[in-house]
């Protein structure tokens, strides 16, 4: 009786130490970067025109990662870089077309005539690499 009570003791002491793992972050462990969505940039959005046909704006943004059935005139363009847990960048942006002509456009970028050099993606392929 005493046996299988320390057995089961043990066990379970064992069980939650596993678990624990997955919540620690062990110095030296690699954590890959993972990147998802279209790749957006301020200089691709000051391409955007008003009055730009959709395959102009497919081809200065890309291919939209949703298309949404319900609203066929708005694309959305969607970005996250995540290592481990850490979101590092999380952008979205917007646009929208009457009558296949680009008439507005929103997210996490505005138009201008600067672009910053801390807002570019080769900043954070350095981070990734550690």
């Amino acid at each position: 009786m005493q046996k299988k009570f320390v057995f089961v003791l043990v066990l379970a002491t064992l069980g939650m130490l596993l678990n624990a793992c997955s919540y620690l972050k062990f110095p030296g462990v690699y954590r890959i970067a993972v990147q998802q969505g279209n790749i957006i940039d301020q200089k691709k959005v000051d391409q955007l025109k008003v009055g730009m046909n959709k395959r102009q704006v497919q081809f200065v943004m890309g291919s939209p990662l949703l298309n949404d059935a319900f609203h066929e005139d708005r694309w959305d363009y969607i970005y996250q870089l995540r290592i481990g847990d850490e979101t590092l960048r999380d952008r979205r942006f917007s646009v929208y077309f009457e009558n296949d002509q680009l008439v507005r456009y929103e997210g996490d970028y505005e138009p201008n005539d600067e672009t910053p050099e801390e807002d570019t993606y080769i900043e954070d392929a350095k981070k990734t690499e550690g």
